[in-house]
């Protein structure tokens, strides 16, 4: 089995595959009833980098340059029909990174991109640097986050297991360095939490500037998760914008 790319629900007969990219201290169950609630043409695929839920045991990455190195050939062979990508926070940058990796390979590219509550790789950002913090700073931190639920934060025997993995998780995208390359020749949609108070609209929206394709700036209620707090109505977006692609390949496959 391939630890990187989990389906929660295989799908053979989908003409498309959205491989979806978890934020930080999030894992492959974020997207587990994802398949429920998007057309029956469409098979998710969620990424699970080591680290995450089960690849607890294995050595999470902390720099995003190294992560998208080692997931490209383990997803490459998952890239054998026409697929798009959703990334949520620094799941948007691992989506982003290895599409650009794609393109400088030769690999195929995704059909679209879908990045929610990230802000766009070149924004200047003046965030807090928490990877690094002492152990009770770094629980502060997390609390204000509100990513970790309370009773993992105060259940010490689970915070030893997986404090590491947040901080490497953390450090993905505090470390993080944009290399300017030309825009990417795919449809880009960025979405933006309209009560979150880590990352601003202006900077999700930049996005704009890594296309030459069409682009669609979407604000769904909700804080920086809401990707969790509003799953229907994001999905129902998507589904909305990949419709005109998904009825373009099932004439491709009739036609042939």
């Amino acid at each position: 089995m391939n630890g990187w790319a989990i389906y929660p629900s295989r799908n053979p007969s989908a003409s498309l595959r959205l491989f979806c990219f978890p934020y930080a201290g999030g894992g492959a169950t974020v997207f587990t009833t994802w398949p429920r609630m998007l057309p029956p043409e469409v098979e998710v695929v969620a990424v699970q980098p080591p680290g995450r839920e089960g690849r607890l045991m294995e050595k999470p990455y902390g720099d995003l340059a190294q992560l998208v190195e080692a997931m490209h050939p383990q997803l490459l062979p998952h890239l054998d029909k026409p697929f798009a990508f959703y990334g949520h926070s620094n799941g948007g940058l691992m989506a982003f990174e290895l599409a650009r990796t794609l393109r400088r390979t030769g690999g195929p590219m995704p059909r679209h991109l879908f990045l929610g509550g990230r802000p766009a790789p070149q924004a200047v950002l003046e965030e807090e640097r928490i990877h690094a913090l002492p152990h009770a700073e770094f629980l502060a931190a997390l609390r204000r986050f509100a990513g970790t639920p309370e009773e993992i934060l105060q259940n010490e025997e689970i915070m030893e297991l997986v404090e590491p993995v947040l901080r490497a998780d953390f450090s993905l995208g505090e470390t993080y360095r944009w290399v300017p390359e030309a825009p990417l020749d795919l449809p880009i949609s960025a979405y933006h939490g309209q009560g979150d108070k880590e990352v601003t609209a202006d900077q999700v929206e930049a996005w704009r500037e890594q296309t030459t394709q069409e682009f669609r700036f979407r604000i769904f209620p909700g804080d920086h998760f809401f990707v969790n707090g509003n799953r229907a109505e994001v999905l129902q977006e998507i589904t909305r914008e990949l419709r005109p692609l998904l009825s373009t390949l099932a004439g491709g496959t009739r036609a042939g």
